[in-house]
């Protein structure tokens, strides 16, 4: 195929991808009014049904591209399923902190965690992978390590949702890349190793009567059901979109979902954002920038 030729399909394929990834992260901007529709209903209760309703859109997504033989060999390789063990256990790690952080009115420490998400990616891969930060790396992770001691002199105790947000969702990330299967068959591997617990814990609320899905109201039903689309979905639509862009791409539009985040935390849900706090996202917005420059720097130029 000619250059002429490749380069249409190679247009079609970025602007999909921008759109997949697009997607996801305006559905993860705006997961926060969908978890505060549920926030009467305690946080593991909640993870439990997430867990379990994404089982069966996961698997119709698997059965569509017909994958579903990668997911055989994976329960044959207990080196897999090891690792895929101490991925779904870190996520759900992430998924209970997030849950726990809308239902106690703490959404701007959400976002606050997803900015600082990608320095700690740079941070991680410092320590394990042993690659060298650039200059402007380092002022960046400085940056935002300085506001995160503003914030924790402030408050008089670190922001730990932040950080367990942060550490967790990059952990994910760095230990998912080990996983020897793709995003959508790995997603489906760490729920599917999930629902034996998840299952547990879902029956222990029957059986004490304090499930909130056999309770008498038919919209707790539906909204624990829908937990799994919309935790399953946006995933889904990031794995796919992330295959067909560039990295730079990826690493500029990942502020999204924190910044609307942000807007919701502050304009519709009226949580407190004092002076201390603005200062500390100014810092933060700053080593972002920093960090952002040479990746855009990158976008710019692939597209000329």
């Amino acid at each position: 195929m000619s250059d002429t030729a490749s380069a249409p399909a190679a247009q079609n394929d970025a602007l999909r991808g921008f759109l997949f990834a697009l997607s996801s992260y305006v559905f993860w901007g705006f997961l926060p009014l969908y978890m505060k529709a549920v926030v009467h209903i305690p946080a593991l209760e909640i993870v439990a049904h997430r867990i379990v309703w994404s089982v069966p859109v996961a698997a119709a997504v698997l059965f569509m591209l017909g994958r579903t033989a990668d997911i055989k060999r994976a329960l044959r390789s207990p080196r897999t399923l090891a690792m895929a063990a101490l991925t779904a256990a870190v996520i759900s790690c992430n998924w209970g902190t997030y849950v726990y952080a809308i239902a106690t009115h703490r959404t701007v420490e959400t976002a606050l965690g997803y900015y600082i998400n990608p320095l700690v990616n740079v941070a991680l891969g410092a320590l394990f992978l042993g690659e060298r930060l650039k200059g402007y790396q380092f002022v960046a992770v400085g940056l935002a390590t300085l506001a995160v001691v503003i914030l924790t002199v402030n408050a008089g105790g670190l922001p730990w949702i932040s950080l367990v947000l942060a550490l967790s969702f990059a952990s994910y990330g760095f230990l998912r890349k080990t996983l020897p299967i793709g995003p959508s068959q790995g997603f489906f591997l760490e729920v599917l190793l999930l629902t034996p617990p998840a299952l547990a814990y879902i029956f222990w609320t029957v059986a004490s009567g304090d499930s909130h899905f056999l309770a008498s109201q038919p919209m707790d039903i539906f909204l624990l059901m829908a937990l799994g689309p919309a935790t399953a979905i946006p995933l889904i639509l990031f794995a796919f979109g992330a295959k067909l862009l560039r990295y730079s791409t990826i690493g500029i539009m990942q502020y999204t979902a924190p910044t609307l985040i942000f807007l919701i935390a502050v304009f519709v849900f009226r949580e407190p954002f004092d002076t201390v706090k603005a200062f500390a996202f100014a810092l933060i917005w700053v080593a972002l920038a920093i960090y952002s420059g040479p990746l855009l720097k990158d976008l710019i130029a692939a597209k000329k």
